[in-house]
């Protein structure tokens, strides 16, 4: 069989909620697995579990062959015997120390020549020349954030845990830095585990996706295929599908359904819907608005409706129209003004029948549903 990281277990937070966390993740070839939800969601919990830092009540978390945690028979493995490397959301760096000194803290149980030898290879590795001997008060945030992970990697370890690794970057940073840090993941060849709540993130960085709220692991797979396919309308809502609603599919000629939503019609693409009731599930990116009777595009779904909330971000700006359902979508500042929308406009619509995501909806979540 082949090695695996497992995870199944069980962690109360009185007041909150129970996490009851079930993983697989192969460790050959070693994959970057990203645990994505919102705040409160479990993922650092999970982390500081696979770390030794937090203790399960029930369960196991088996590395390979090794068993880390077994709470049935009392096995608890300390950090240090998991041979794993951490870095937290903050970096914890020790201010009073120099880049090397922060790097070779953890070391020394070697021989002064391994441990500066070491040393050396990382700051060659995380591209710190020339900062050797410089505090943290002294280096920028990227800076900070390499010598951090090259810390966490010193010690050749055997699984690497990160924990929000460019959070702490302002946001220019964080995405010319994410590129950066997923070539060093794959040049470490070490399984890793990290802790993002930001979309584009999950999709740079990982190999491999679990989505969490509540604790509970909804939906793993490719960072693509859960983004694009996501299981539930939880899923959806999570990785932030803006619109998300309730419809019947009414026909479905050669995978093209067309679907009922509030007597709306829509064609999408349903080869694999089981069922007629589904959710329609769909990226306000994936949204072109336009003025109504101008539409020279050709797409499936061409839509009329009345402009209910205009709220700028930044230089986007989120539109919602209803068309006999709330749809979002985001466009330019330059877009707004050129179709002069406001609250009230009319406006029309485009979505092309690939940009629509038909989820089964089952019978327990329409019974549910039907209580509300």
């Amino acid at each position: 069989m082949a090695a695996a990281l497992t995870v199944d277990c069980r962690k109360t937070f009185p007041g909150r909620f129970t996490a009851a966390t079930q993983l697989t993740l192969p460790l050959d070839p070693p994959r970057v697995l990203i645990l994505f939800g919102p705040s409160g969601s479990g993922k650092t919990t999970l982390l500081r579990c696979l770390a030794g830092l937090e203790w399960p009540e029930e369960g196991r978390i088996q590395f390979g062959s090794t068993t880390w945690l077994d709470a049935a028979s009392n096995i608890r493995l300390s950090p240090q015997a998991r041979r794993i490397g951490y870095m937290p959301q903050d970096y914890a760096l020790f201010p009073t120390h120099t880049v090397c000194g922060n790097i070779e803290y953890g070391l020394s149980d070697l021989p002064m020549a391994a441990r500066r030898e070491r040393v050396r290879e990382l700051i060659a590795l995380l591209q710190l020349q020339r900062l050797e001997q410089a505090k943290p008060a002294q280096l920028s945030g990227g800076q900070q954030q390499r010598v951090a992970l090259a810390r966490a990697i010193a010690r050749r370890p055997q699984l690497l845990l990160l924990d929000e690794p460019l959070s702490a970057l302002d946001a220019p940073t964080r995405s010319r830095l994410s590129g950066e840090l997923r070539a060093l993941l794959t040049q470490l060849h070490i399984p890793s585990v990290v802790v993002t709540h930001d979309w584009a993130e999950a999709l740079t960085l990982g190999d491999v996706i679990a989505v969490m709220q509540g604790g509970t692991i909804l939906q793993t797979g490719s960072p693509q295929e859960v983004f694009s396919r996501p299981a539930n309308a939880e899923v959806a809502q999570i990785v932030g599908i803006e619109t998300v609603v309730q419809g019947h599919v009414v026909a479905n000629d050669n995978g093209l359904a067309t679907v009922s939503v509030n007597g709306t019609m829509l064609k999408g693409l349903g080869a694999d819907v089981s069922g007629a009731a589904v959710y329609v599930c769909i990226r306000a990116e994936d949204v072109l608005l336009e003025q109504t009777g101008n539409s020279v595009i050709s797409a499936r779904n061409l839509l009329s409706g009345l402009v209910t909330e205009v709220l700028p971000q930044g230089v986007l700006v989120t539109v919602t129209v209803d068309c006999g359902f709330p749809l979002r979508a985001v466009i330019t500042r330059g877009a707004r003004e050129e179709l002069g929308l406001v609250t009230g406009s009319l406006v029309a619509a485009v979505i092309k029948a690939g940009a629509m995501h038909l989820v089964p909806r089952s019978t327990q979540q329409l019974a549910d549903q039907s209580l509300k």
